[in-house]
């Protein structure tokens, strides 16, 4: 197969969601793949699923991607479903409340993303406003790129797509995108810039924690604001720390760059005046240790 048909099926949203599409084609010139978006916008019902989803099926895909917060609540329920009782390729892309039904994923037959680092926002309305809501994502999505989360989860989608251009049979991913699947799997070369991503990391895991506490459990406003008010600064102190990791890197010319080329395959490269490579090539290239 020369060409690769994907649909990314949005249902609400995570920090993961807005970019994600563009993880797998960043230059807009891959020839080996084709992308289609359906969403159902912030709204995660099963109305809005039921009217969305035929729309995945209009393209006629060869792999389909769902993303949602909670696949276990009645709208992304429902798209699972509809998933699970096609012959399409599928993977659930979700945050850290998906842990809990993995082995329900992959009963449907469906692979599966978790990202415990993309956590609930604080989504109090005495808080909670559309700049705020900016805000809050533009923070994690800068922690979920730089600590390494995003290269994971668009790595293990690009395997798939290899796999289907090949023919070969495909092993659906079942991941949990941890603090030690960023320790092991991150491309940090400085230690204390590992050091500074892991913290990072961490702390947007906690942030989830917090929320589910302000949204679900406290029911006095003098509790709740407070605690979804301290969250969203650790989601600002998290993507400081992000940063500072990055610009570690940056200062030693050890900065990972992996562009896709347009055949699909993912160059490297780390000196930022050199042309990325293969990651044969590189390799062979890179001083022993």
């Amino acid at each position: 197969m020369d060409q690769v048909k994907i649909v990314v099926f949005k249902c609400g949203n995570i920090a993961t969601s807005p970019l994600f599409e563009l993880l797998l084609d960043e230059l807009a010139d891959r020839q080996d793949i084709r992308i289609r978006t359906v969403t159902t916008g912030s709204k995660m019902s099963v109305e809005d699923v039921e009217e969305a989803l035929p729309k995945i099926f209009e393209f006629n895909p060869n792999l389909i991607v769902s993303i949602s917060p909670n696949p276990s609540i009645s709208g992304p329920a429902k798209v699972r479903e509809k998933l699970s009782s096609s012959d399409i390729p599928s993977v659930v892309i979700s945050d850290a409340p998906g842990k809990r039904i993995k082995t329900k994923l992959e009963e449907q037959g469906l692979g599966y993303i978790i990202i415990t680092g993309d956590p609930l926002i604080g989504a109090r309305r005495e808080f909670l406003d559309p700049i705020e809501m900016a805000i809050f994502n533009s923070n994690i999505i800068k922690v979920l790129a730089i600590t390494g989360a995003y290269r994971i989860a668009h790595q293990e989608i690009d395997k798939l797509i290899h796999a289907i251009k090949k023919g070969a049979s495909l092993s659906l991913p079942k991941l949990i995108i941890d603090a030690n699947a960023i320790r092991d799997r991150s491309d940090f070369k400085n230690p204390y810039a590992k050091a500074k991503a892991l913290a990072a990391y961490e702390l947007a895991e906690k942030i989830a924690e917090i929320n589910l506490q302000a949204c679900f459990v406290e029911k006095e406003s003098e509790k709740y604001i407070p605690l979804v008010a301290s969250a969203h600064e650790i989601a600002q102190t998290a993507a400081k720390l992000a940063e500072e990791a990055r610009e570690i890197e940056k200062y030693n010319d050890t900065l990972v760059r992996k562009p896709h080329s347009k055949k699909g395959n993912l160059k490297i490269k780390t000196k930022l005046m050199l042309p990325p490579t293969s990651d044969e090539e590189f390799h062979r290239k890179s001083p022993k240790k």
